[in-house]
């Protein structure tokens, strides 16, 4: 990679710049019309560089912090904490952002479309500081004090887990480091059922929310159309006996197998393209309407970022019993943990922050009536419901027009709800 690059250690926190010699004709894209387009001069390149390596290639400002857990997980956070405009003042107070990734995701999500298109650089432009949240398990948290990814103990969590812990943690550091009192949060799928699990067991959490924005939110799955989860469903706790006794824990990891076959047979090749699309789109679905397939490659370089087997028996659990609710661990492990037989409700008249869905009947894990049952049963009194009636689950990160559709709206009621 040209250019220089200055590495700053501190505690807890790598800070990257890069000053490149690169073409004034990247620079001309973020003042003119034409940033509305997603630049890369080379896909085949960003489907092999990592999230750091992205953000410097296209000269965004980035910092990469870790925190580590109770349980003793060592999560990775991306910062961009201003855009590119030579104006920008470092050290300036700027209200935060933070986005959390889904199921099989990471903070890839949120920048590799690209300058133009991607939620991550769009917000930064606009005037945010944003910070891209990893979950346990995922390509970049697969760090822990004592445990190894090889040992199955490691992948012993769900997403009640990366919401209950994850979560906080992360969040609190942001707060801590900008000297913010609150924060925008944004959530793809897990990123939701994270943050509902976070406000419904901690509620002392929606004193530092300004606004949530929930994509394709996913708690009740009653009607859920994913034939992936349905599958598993029926299954959810054995599934999960069953990958123990055979020394499983993880499913899914990010390889480079998948990077290879993204780029061999995908690229430019309409019926490959349509075959690795279902590959990977299995559980979320596939969209014509929206989907960029020239992106395919870059996508298969970074998803799937692993997830526990867990994680996906859980979503399985909530199919199963038509309910919100933590993880099933049977009876005997239930009465010690929750007091109980039978594993608690989330108790989501506790979340009382400014929340918006977005959604669309479209989305097999997001059905209009499970959001509808959702929207109810919250305690916020400030409640919004924005159907996406065309979207596909994986259209709200990757979707060619998603910055009209969808990201434009956003950046507009975070500035009503930073207003009132």
């Amino acid at each position: 990679m040209s250019g220089r690059i200055l590495l700053l250690l501190v505690v807890g926190v790598t800070i990257v710049s890069a000053e490149s010699p690169q073409s004034d004709y990247i620079d001309e894209l973020v003042r003119t019309e034409r940033y509305s387009q997603r630049f890369s001069n080379d896909v085949k390149e960003d489907a092999k560089l990592d999230v750091p390596e992205l953000i410097i290639k296209y000269k965004y400002p980035l910092e990469v912090h870790e925190v580590t857990t109770p349980d003793g997980y060592i999560l990775q956070m991306h910062r961009i904490p201003h855009g590119r405009d030579k104006n920008n003042v470092p050290g300036t107070k700027r209200p935060v952002v933070f986005l959390m990734h889904g199921l099989l995701c990471s903070s890839a999500d949120w920048i590799i479309s690209g300058p133009g298109s991607a939620f991550g650089y769009i917000l930064v432009e606009e005037g945010f500081d944003v910070w891209m949240g990893n979950a346990r398990g995922n390509y970049y948290s697969r760090n822990h004090v004592e445990l190894n990814p090889d040992n199955t103990d490691f992948w012993d969590f769900s997403w009640d887990e990366i919401g209950n812990i994850d979560l906080p943690i992360m969040i609190d550091y942001a707060l801590a480091v900008t000297g913010n009192e609150k924060i925008h949060y944004v959530g793809h799928s897990q990123g939701s059922t994270a943050f509902l699990v976070l406000c419904s067991l901690r509620p002392e959490y929606n004193d530092k929310i300004i606004s949530m924005h929930s994509f394709s939110p996913v708690a009740f799955m009653a009607h859920n159309e994913s034939p992936v989860l349905n599958a598993i469903a029926p299954f959810a706790n054995s599934i999960k006996i069953l990958a123990s006794l055979i020394g499983i824990g993880e499913i899914l990891p990010n390889t480079l197998l998948l990077t290879w076959a993204g780029q061999i047979f995908c690229k430019d090749h309409a019926i490959t393209q349509e075959i690795c699309s279902n590959i990977l789109f299995a559980v979320g679905g596939w969209n014509d309407a929206h989907l960029n397939t020239t992106m395919i490659p870059v996508i298969f370089g970074h998803t799937p970022a692993g997830s526990s087997v867990k994680q996906f028996a859980h979503y399985g659990q909530s199919i199963a019993s038509k309910e919100f609710r933590r993880y099933d661990h049977g009876i005997v492990k239930n009465i010690r943990l929750y007091g109980r037989r039978s594993p608690p409700k989330y108790n989501l008249s506790n979340i009382v922050v400014p929340i918006f869905f977005y959604y669309s009947d479209n989305d097999p894990l997001s059905q209009s009536k499970d959001v509808y049952r959702l929207y109810e049963e919250l305690g916020s009194e400030s409640k919004v419901l924005l159907p996406l009636p065309s979207f596909g689950h994986l259209d709200y990160l990757w979707g060619i027009d998603v910055k009209p559709l969808l990201y434009d709206t956003v950046i507009q009621l975070m500035g009503v709800v930073e207003d009132q």
